[in-house]
């Protein structure tokens, strides 16, 4: 049985323990791909036990994720056509962080570009990988609050309408499928512990 002991904040700190018994070893890595925004590696490792096998890994720049709240209590969601799962969901505004560019930059850069409206004031709520067991993605997660409409229009390859719905009807989207895109689930679901105090039981460390 597995012992919890503590939680950290954010689990992108890199002071979380590591239990030197269930580290495997890097013996060989190797570039297969390289794509305009993807990269595919493989990495041969060496199994705890001394087994040694494969690790198909998909390299990926880190991402923001935005939590957009206006003044009435409605979340602002995007919603777009997904070629990899063929149909269109219903997400919050998401996007790589560009080289040289910091996490908040970004956050505020994507908002207005898939939503056309700017936040005066953003929160840093952490973040989360987004698959890792098989990517290095990992998304920083922001509330976006005090809410104004820009002239910024999408980007030329994305086609997306922007939608408000109220705070209070997420959950029940979120049970029914509606909203099925797992960091749009994450943040929102972070937001609304965040907004109802929810009490984990669990020890966080701040």
């Amino acid at each position: 049985m597995s012992q919890v002991s503590r939680l950290r904040r954010n689990c992108h700190d890199p002071e979380t323990e590591v239990n030197p018994l269930t580290v495997e070893k890097l013996l060989a890595r190797k570039q297969i791909y390289k794509g305009k925004r993807v990269s595919l590696r493989l990495d041969k490792i060496q199994l705890p036990s001394g087994r040694e096998t494969i690790r198909e890994i998909v390299e990926f720049p880190n991402c923001v994720a935005v939590v957009a709240i206006d003044s009435e209590e409605n979340v602002l969601l995007v919603r777009q056509y997904r070629t990899a799962v063929d149909r269109m969901l219903l997400e919050i505004p998401a996007g790589k962080i560009e080289p040289e560019e910091h996490p908040q930059q970004a956050a505020y850069r994507e908002l207005r570009e898939e939503t056309g409206y700017s936040a005066d004031e953003t929160q840093d709520l952490g973040g989360f990988y987004a698959g890792p067991g098989y990517s290095t993605e990992y998304l920083h997660l922001y509330l976006a609050t005090e809410l104004t409409p820009t002239d910024e229009t999408p980007d030329g390859d994305e086609i997306m309408n922007v939608f408000r719905v109220p705070l209070q009807d997420i959950p029940a989207l979120i049970a029914k499928g509606d909203i099925c895109d797992a960091k749009s689930v994450a943040g929102l679901l972070r937001v609304l512990t965040e907004r109802t105090s929810f009490n984990t039981g669990c020890d966080v460390v701040q």
